[in-house]
């Protein structure tokens, strides 16, 4: 059990929280079923320990934070257990082989996302849980304490928590990208959910990322079922990220409750920048610094806005080897005399509206003209290249056109100013990708 002995985490609890816990406490003593046998002072009285929630109580709200105080001495070691159906649902290093599971049930990391951590307040007299509690389970809570004479106390209190019901299950729907990625330096977190999120501060906080080079970054919310991490900047590259989403027992809605956990493990990899100057016809790119490959290419005709290349910061989304471009899926009637039906090789996408990197050797004006419905059209070779040595993330910006990337169309989330993204963020802060904890609290009031 990892317990913090600094108070980082605690400022999630606040004093608020605390406050209320304290009108379900019970006081546990030697008296009361206490273990004094650790004591260092003979005959030495046990001293108070109060517990909240209180031992026998059932259907608590999995939102409230557990609260550990003791008037007389210091708290040493706070246990939190959870069992039952609902909890053994969720892997653990003991059932679960040592690994977690991502948003597509793909094996992952150690599954620490389950063990229930806590904050110290200076004194150590008071501590609070980190995080929420798995909805319909048995939980334990064993508290060890000390008297200022040295006179150990152990307490417990067990209760159950209020099961999740059918319709108010709040789940993981995907994420992008998954566990064992490799993704470029531009990749944003982006984790879709299958009911709405009223409660999107609390959500926010119930996920942490964390990296191996510290960044600050922040969530914005696109619809009410899908949150979007990304860094102030793009992240440095040749590191690892892991994103823990605590979920279980947050409360996302009025009594729809998170029910399960995951870990998200993946790896950002080299730093590579695209970059188009639309009237030159040309295709930039850059990997550490460094140019790599200068291409010429063939941007939309631009006669109407559906074939205007977008301008703005893009990011390459997916890629297929062989791909049907068919003009339908971009609101083009199949009897319209511009619509077409073309099988292209080499297709990186990197836009919701239809536009890809890919060969076009039929285009005879490559580097000279643009003449697309929208994509960047290249040479066999040049589109084989591009599309062997891109990354699911890489930044891919074009400068030049009169059409305008949505911050919504695809993932053109870097459209945002750092201060736009924070405006736009349910917590309104920064949130450190140092391992220090979320911003603010995950807890609700419950009933």
């Amino acid at each position: 059990m990892k317990v913090s002995a600094f108070p980082s985490a605690y400022r999630r609890a606040g004093a608020g929280t605390a406050g209320l816990a304290l009108a379900l406490t019970a006081a546990c003593s030697g008296a009361d079923g206490a273990d004094p046998a650790g004591s260092e002072e003979e005959g030495a009285e046990p001293i108070v320990v109060e517990i909240t929630p209180e031992d026998g109580a059932s259907e608590v709200a999995p939102n409230i934070p557990i609260t550990v105080k003791t008037p007389e001495g210091t708290i040493t070691d706070v246990v939190v257990e959870q069992s039952g159906a609902a909890a053994d649902e969720q892997s653990t290093p003991e059932d679960g082989a040592g690994e977690e599971t991502d948003g597509d049930g793909e094996e992952g990391a150690e599954a620490d996302v389950d063990t229930v951590t806590g904050s110290f307040n200076k004194e150590k007299t008071e501590w609070v849980s980190d995080w929420n509690l798995i909805p319909g389970s048995d939980v334990t809570v064993t508290v060890t304490a000390e008297s200022d004479g040295g006179a150990e106390t152990e307490a417990v209190s067990s209760f159950s928590t209020l099961p999740a019901v059918e319709g108010k299950r709040l789940e993981l729907e995907s994420n992008f990208p998954t566990s064992g990625d490799t993704v470029g330096v531009g990749m944003p977190v982006i984790v879709n959910f299958d009911l709405p999120v009223e409660n999107k501060e609390q959500v926010e906080n119930s996920i942490e990322v964390v990296s191996e080079k510290p960044a600050q970054g922040a969530w914005n919310w696109f619809g009410d079922q899908m949150a979007v991490f990304r860094p102030e900047e793009y992240w440095e590259p040749n590191q690892e990220v892991r994103v823990d989403m605590r979920l279980a027992g947050v409360e996302a809605g009025d009594g729809v409750y998170g029910v399960e956990n995951h870990q998200l493990n993946f790896e950002i990899g080299r730093e590579q920048i695209t970059t188009i100057e639309d009237s030159e016809h040309e295709m930039v790119v850059e990997r550490d610094g460094e140019t790599v490959k200068t291409f010429p290419i063939s941007n939309g005709r631009a006669d109407t806005r559906r074939y205007t290349t977008t301008s703005g910061n893009h990011l390459t989304m997916e890629k297929y080897e062989d791909l049907v471009m068919d003009s339908s899926t971009v609101g083009i009637p199949e009897d319209s005399p511009e619509s077409y039906k073309l099988d292209v090789k080499y297709a990186v996408r990197f836009s919701n509206s239809g536009e890809f990197t890919h060969a076009a050797p039929w285009n005879s004006r490559l580097g000279e003209a643009n003449m697309s419905h929208g994509c960047t059209n290249m040479s066999n070779e040049d589109a084989k290249w591009f599309y062997e040595e891109s990354l699911m993330g890489d930044p891919f910006i074009v400068n030049g056109t009169d059409r305008e990337l949505e911050v919504d169309n695809g993932w053109g989330y870097w459209q945002r100013s750092w201060e736009e993204w924070l405006e736009h963020s349910a917590t309104g802060e920064a949130d450190s990708t140092d391992d220090s904890g979320t911003p603010g609290t995950v807890h609700g009031e419950g009933d």
